[in-house]
């Protein structure tokens, strides 16, 4: 959408309240916490989308960004019992769950060799076992034998739990696993801040400011990292807005999040089953006023194994820039919570054919968005013919 029309939209808006947060949105100006409430409360759709897809156009055009990943998944055996969870197990019932030792993942990364990834996302459940050490040993391995490939694993959870049991400070404890290879982290783990919400969902694992401050000692040593939001089931709007306000400070602060990613409830074989699902409008609406709070994370992405194909499409016009990789694997956290994709796979030439046909432009990135490769100009047919693109 051109100056223009986005300048004649927010003036015939007839809400007051709304016209002057968009005055505010296309004068580049930070909305407030009670404003991004106002957003979800009062705007429609169209509207808050309109604002949200100028945002994203404004900082990136078209581009749409993916990358070529795969998922490894040491473990669904946890300590923890979170209400929104269907896929972890129960140490007492780790009969029921996998254990993936060192060499069995090892196994996948060289299962990956000799084709074009750039990424491996290393997260499981929290498993007394798997230590510290024996993580620092399984990055060393893996770097030993690719390095190159860029290491995004454990969310503040794992972390926070091995640096306890292993008595390291986080400080400490993020050094040394800087050091054994560990490149940036993803942003699970993060759910709902508020301690109100997180007492009923997840109570028993790190806090806010545990979450926030591993995050925040990672960018001091120079790694990036994600960030995550769990929506769709008990909380309010004022409760996303404090999740997202937390977040937007800490970036103001040290600037190392690449990427913020809504993420989706589902209730299929859990606690929380009783809790109905978000709508799609619901959906959209959480990425549009995501892309125009968030306003110093440059990237917003759609994690499409959870939403399914046509949804991560829609996104696209709501704020989103990047729905993720091809995670070439069977990733199970969302499969086992009933998401869309139950078999989340999708080929180069599935993501370019993805994004072209809503008229964006695909753009292949590393996991820092270092521009591997634009194929606005690539047929998809080309790549699915020539297994080294594909």
């Amino acid at each position: 959408m051109s100056n223009a029309a986005i300048s004649v939209l927010v003036s015939a808006e007839k809400d007051p309240v709304l016209q002057a947060i968009g005055k505010k949105v296309i004068a580049k100006q930070r909305i407030s916490f009670e404003e991004g409430v106002q957003l979800f409360e009062r705007g429609s759709l169209s509207y808050v989308g309109a604002l949200a897809n100028w945002v994203r156009e404004e900082m990136h055009g078209d581009k749409t960004y993916f990358n070529r990943n795969f998922h490894i998944e040491p473990t669904n055996v946890c300590v923890f019992s979170c209400a929104f969870c269907s896929y972890s197990r129960l140490y007492s019932n780790r009969e029921e769950g996998w254990e993936l030792s060192i060499e069995q993942m090892l196994h996948i990364v060289k299962s990956y060799d000799g084709k074009p990834v750039t990424e491996v996302h290393i997260v499981g459940g929290v498993h007394p076992k798997m230590t510290l050490s024996f993580f620092l040993e399984l990055l060393q391995t893996i770097k030993a034998h690719r390095p190159e490939l860029h290491i995004k694993a454990f969310t503040p959870v794992e972390l926070d739990y091995m640096f306890r049991k292993a008595n390291v400070s986080i400080e400490e404890g993020m050094r040394l696993a800087h050091e054994a290879g560990l490149d940036s982290l993803p942003g699970g783990g993060a759910e709902i801040f508020h301690p109100d919400i997180r007492k009923k969902i997840c109570e028993d694992k790190v806090d806010a400011e545990g979450w926030l401050k591993i995050h925040q000692t990672a960018h001091e040593l120079g790694m990036h990292s994600n960030a995550t939001l769990l929506y769709g089931h008990i909380e309010s709007y004022a409760h996303r807005i404090d999740h997202m306000e937390r977040l937007r400070s800490l970036q103001d602060q040290t600037g190392g999040f690449n990427t913020f990613i809504p993420l989706k409830f589902r209730n299929m074989d859990n606690d929380m089953s009783d809790v109905p699902e978000s709508t799609i409008v619901e959906d959209m609406k959480m990425y549009a006023v995501s892309r125009i709070y968030m306003d110093n994370f440059p990237h917003i992405k759609a994690y499409w194994p959870m939403l399914g194909r046509q949804n991560a499409q829609l996104t696209l016009s709501f704020g989103v820039n990047d729905i993720d990789g091809t995670i070439d694997d069977s990733t199970k956290i969302y499969a086992m919570a009933g998401s869309e994709e139950q078999n989340p796979a999708m080929s180069t030439a599935d993501l370019v054919r993805l994004i072209k046909q809503v008229k964006r432009q695909p753009v292949e990135r590393g996991t820092l968005y270092n521009e591997i490769r634009d194929y606005t100009d690539v047929d998809p047919l080309s790549l699915e013919l020539d297994p080294q693109l594909n």
